[in-house]
């Protein structure tokens, strides 16, 4: 079997399924199926390859952080974020992640899309993971308008995984939960080092 096996057939076995049973290999051959009907579109290709490579190690996040920060004079919003995001990869990379090893759906992902080979299990999705997080963070700081973004984008970071083939849907699941629960924890923290 080849790293792009079309998942359509449900008897191809997909490496890293059988992690967590029947139920939740079903919803990742589900949306993998979904997926495929977009791969190959130029448009979505892109949209999704970019994301994922934007996602690695929270490059979007930490260009948006920036960017935010300079313009409304909150330098140190920009600090307090770049330090947590890297606490949240920590947890999630050295930490979550060692607990499960799951095994990736793909090496290197689908062959007709390039991007970088990880080093890390499927279980969670550390983009997803920093997305949500990320996202949490700044709506916590822009306000609901702003937040519909910010969600948005960590969506796209996201789905971009599954997209690639990098990651099970599952994995993506996991990531914007455990990114979820870690962004909350993350306000608690940056409400105490912040001035209002």
């Amino acid at each position: 079997m080849t790293d792009t096996a079309s998942s359509s057939n449900s008897d191809i076995e997909v490496p890293g399924q059988g992690a967590f049973g029947p139920t939740v290999d079903a919803f990742d051959r589900r949306v993998d199926e979904l997926l495929e009907q977009l791969r190959g579109n130029p448009v979505a290709d892109k949209l999704f390859t970019t994301a994922s490579h934007v996602g690695e190690f929270s490059l979007i996040w930490h260009a948006i952080s920036l960017g935010r920060g300079l313009a409304k004079g909150r330098r140190d919003q920009v600090v307090v974020l770049a330090v947590l995001i890297g606490a949240e990869s920590l947890i999630v990379n050295q930490g979550v992640k060692r607990l499960f090893k799951r095994t990736r759906p793909t090496s290197g992902g689908d062959e007709r899309l390039k991007v970088r080979q990880p080093m890390t299990s499927s279980f969670p999705s550390g983009h997803s993971s920093a997305a949500a997080f990320a996202a949490t963070m700044l709506t916590a700081w822009d306000g609901k308008r702003l937040g519909t973004i910010w969600y948005s984008l960590a969506g796209i970071v996201g789905v971009s995984r599954a997209y690639v083939r990098i990651h099970h849907g599952s994995d993506v699941v996991g990531g914007f939960v455990v990114g979820k629960l870690l962004g909350v924890a993350g306000r608690r923290i940056a409400r105490q080092l912040l001035p209002a």
